[in-house]
């Protein structure tokens, strides 16, 4: 893996103009072992696609996913609680290598897959209570670059930004308080996608 610059001003990029909720890029976390990484999780993960319930509709998750954690931790989101597998080898170095550069401990990653352009995930904010008030969420993508939006909660301003393979997105401060996001469906992509996104649970 390449070295996470967060602190050298040619490496990453700061996406939102305010200045208590933070959003930085980094194209470029995961070097040439990204192909490599992204195929190990596809075969060693158990990918689970469950329902929700929407508008008084039960469908099923536009996506799969996998939730690995620390042992006891528990998370719900949606309104949909995933079995919790163990953590393996290649997420394992990932969490260490964000943990160091960046600070912050992660005791559970949510995996999606987004097997194309259909499959996204619609706006949002990662504020459930057990994450608590200010998280910093630590997004890793591979595969297919896929379009990521930001809107804040009042006055709407969008920013956007193409996720790249390799690529790592960290929100923190107020993000997840005052911004919403999403990843919204591109019919034209064919290939696939791993979005890791770390995240520290709170006990119960």
């Amino acid at each position: 893996m390449a070295p996470l610059a967060l602190f050298d001003p040619e490496g990453p990029t700061s996406l939102l103009p305010d200045g208590d909720a933070r959003a930085t890029y980094i194209p470029q976390f995961v070097d040439e072992g990204a192909d490599e990484l992204m195929h190990q999780l596809e075969v060693s993960l158990r990918w689970d696609r469950p329902e929700i319930h929407m508008f008084g509709k039960t469908t099923p998750l536009p996506r799969e996913v996998a939730w690995v954690a620390d042992e006891g931790v528990r998370y719900r989101y949606s309104g949909v609680s995933s079995g919790v597998q163990p953590w393996n080898g290649p997420l394992e170095a990932v969490r260490a290598r964000i943990e160091e550069d960046a600070g912050t401990r992660f005791n559970s990653v949510l995996v999606n897959r987004y097997r194309n352009g259909r499959d996204g995930v619609a706006w949002h904010a990662d504020d459930e209570p057990e994450l608590g008030p200010l998280p910093t969420i630590a997004s890793v993508s591979l595969g297919a670059e896929r379009r990521f939006q930001l809107r804040h909660k009042e006055t709407r301003q969008t920013v956007e930004v193409r996720l790249g393979h390799g690529s790592l997105l960290i929100m923190s401060g107020t993000c997840q308080r005052d911004w919403i996001h999403q990843v919204p469906r591109e019919a034209r992509v064919m290939e696939s996608r791993i979005n890791l996104t770390f995240r520290w649970i709170h006990p119960a």
